[in-house]
């Protein structure tokens, strides 16, 4: 009888674990949200009352899904009257088969307060790995202030009235900005973590072409999926163009979003920290570089208590952009120097070893500059992503 007792125990113990790890969701795709500028917002009619269909590159693949969507910099509440997905068929067309409504505690109707975010129930959908999907939003009552992320770099659909179910929005305003849309999570079968990217224009992608896909963490993706024993592994950019680690820039600073953006992420297992440029180049002294490296054992601290691993990439040159001085080429040789031989990251990504020029090392690869000597354009991409040793993953 003891040992039946046992034998029901053991039974009962393996398949809670079991349900435990069905229950693991995995990041496939993400964007840092910011209040977005007045220069971005969407264009006539508007998102209120109308429907706005967003297509974005997944990572890994999976057959259950959830989307989150975010009023994080709203000021008022916001209403998603009904939400689709669907795996694009290109441009603003679906594959209708697809098609799948979304619900929110089984209703299809959505209220997010200010300040706030919601996920969707979960719900199945056969997910190819790096496949285009379309989340089309058929709006309600909408803030006057949007939560986005102006650099998508990826064509979205705006329509008058209610075209949530189109097949295709042929007559749609274009922009390449996102909204509301902040992340899709997967329940996969061999769920291998998350990378997550912390960086600013040049992890955003700046210098890369609209729908292309072609980002540096993009190409670093592709290399996972083609390479043995990395393939499961899920890819979150939450670059921000623009954006500062200390104060200043384009959305708010990487201290105050390491918690959303990084550390609150479903199962964030590496951490690539690429940011710091735009804190150089508004510096007035070599304090930033001090500072700049303050906040980076802060984020390895951070990140190491939840067991994610912390990697440090050397800051990329920029010889003959409106950040090159002395003092600024001087903070930037200092912070990489400690990153490079500190020892507080798990690893090193020598990005600024693989971009730059030979001849003149302050400068970029001229192959990989996309002309304003700061930013790279796609092969500079190209070359970053291909100077990433997959053995750290």
């Amino acid at each position: 009888m003891k040992n039946l007792f046992r034998l029901a125990f053991l039974v009962a113990l393996i398949a809670g674990f079991c349900q435990v790890q069905a229950a693991d969701w995995v990041g496939t795709w993400g964007c840092a949200p910011q209040r977005v500028e007045p220069r971005n917002m969407p264009p006539a009619p508007g998102l209120g009352d109308n429907t706005l269909r967003q297509v974005a590159q997944v990572s890994i693949g999976g057959t259950k899904l959830r989307v989150k969507f975010s009023n994080a910099f709203g000021v008022s509440t916001i209403i998603l009257a009904s939400t689709h997905i669907a795996l694009s068929a290109g441009g603003s067309a679906v594959q209708t088969n697809t098609d799948t409504r979304l619900a929110f505690n089984g209703s299809p109707t959505v209220a997010i307060p200010a300040g706030e975010s919601v996920w969707s129930d979960p719900f199945n959908f056969n997910l190819p790995p790096l496949a285009d999907v379309a989340v089309t939003i058929r709006f309600g009552d909408m803030s006057e202030a949007v939560t986005g992320h102006p650099g998508s770099r990826t064509t979205s659909y705006l329509q008058s009235g209610d075209g949530v179910t189109a097949p295709d929005l042929p007559e749609a305003a274009t922009m390449a900005h996102w909204y509301i849309v902040n992340t899709i999570d997967v329940q996969a079968e061999n769920p291998g973590g998350d990378i997550v990217t912390l960086g600013d224009s040049i992890t955003d992608g700046r210098g890369s072409g609209t729908d292309r896909n072609d980002r540096w963490p993009d190409d670093l993706e592709r290399r996972l999926q083609a390479g043995p024993g990395t393939a499961s592994i899920g890819m979150l950019n939450m670059g921000i163009g623009g954006n500062c680690v200390l104060r200043g820039g384009l959305g708010p600073t990487a201290l105050s979003r390491f918690d959303r953006d990084v550390l609150s992420q479903s199962d964030a297992r590496w951490l690539i920290v690429f940011e710091g440029v735009n804190d150089i180049g508004g510096g007035r002294n070599l304090s930033v570089a001090t500072n700049l490296i303050s906040a980076f054992k802060k984020f390895i601290a951070q990140a190491h208590a939840q067991h994610i691993r912390v990697y440090g990439a050397t800051i990329t040159p920029f010889g003959g952009s409106f950040y090159d001085s002395p003092m600024h080429e001087t903070a930037r040789e200092t912070v990489n120097d400690w990153i490079r031989h500190g020892g507080a990251f798990d690893g090193v990504i020598d990005f600024d070893a693989a971009i730059r020029d030979p001849q003149k090392p302050s400068h970029l690869l001229p192959a990989g500059d996309s002309g304003d000597h700061l930013h790279p354009n796609e092969k500079g991409y190209q070359i970053m992503a291909g100077a990433v040793d997959l053995k750290l993953f």
